[in-house]
């Protein structure tokens, strides 16, 4: 079993994808609504320009996106898309890039007790991202 995150956005999912593939590398699909076959009822003329899909696959896991139809779409709340990496200078890179333009920063990047370097923030595409450097083992904050 995997469980993957799915962002929602407004009309800007493919800035959006290409922006997280600048920074995370990986393997970008999308697929616009006016890809979608005829009898699909993903044909509406005003999403044609739009995302019905994206997939980010970056390393071993992959993240998706859609931009939302306009009735359904909403800033997110109640989760973080969480980013776990080896190192704490692949953290930092990480949150340099995310950082960029960004709406808000709920935790800055900074040690804490479980791990050399965990930050929180909101992205100029307002999704929410933990950034998690793993721990050596004996990790001791100091």
């Amino acid at each position: 079993m995997r469980i993957e995150v799915h962002l929602s956005f407004n009309g800007n999912c493919a800035e959006a994808f290409a922006f997280y593939k600048s920074i995370l590398g990986g393997e970008l699909f999308l697929f616009k609504y006016e890809d979608a076959p005829a009898n699909s009822g993903g044909n509406d003329p005003a999403l044609k320009d739009r995302i019905m899909h994206a997939t980010l696959n970056v390393g071993e896991t992959s993240f998706m996106g859609a931009d939302a139809p306009p009735q359904w779409a909403s800033t997110p709340q109640g989760f973080c898309a969480s980013i776990g990496v080896d190192t704490v200078e692949e953290a930092k890179r990480i949150w340099d890039g995310l950082s960029q333009g960004t709406k808000m920063v709920q935790m800055p990047l900074a040690p804490t007790f479980w791990s050399p370097m965990f930050g929180m923030l909101i992205d100029k595409y307002d999704q929410p991202w933990m950034i998690n450097a793993a721990a050596p083992e004996g990790y001791m904050p100091g």
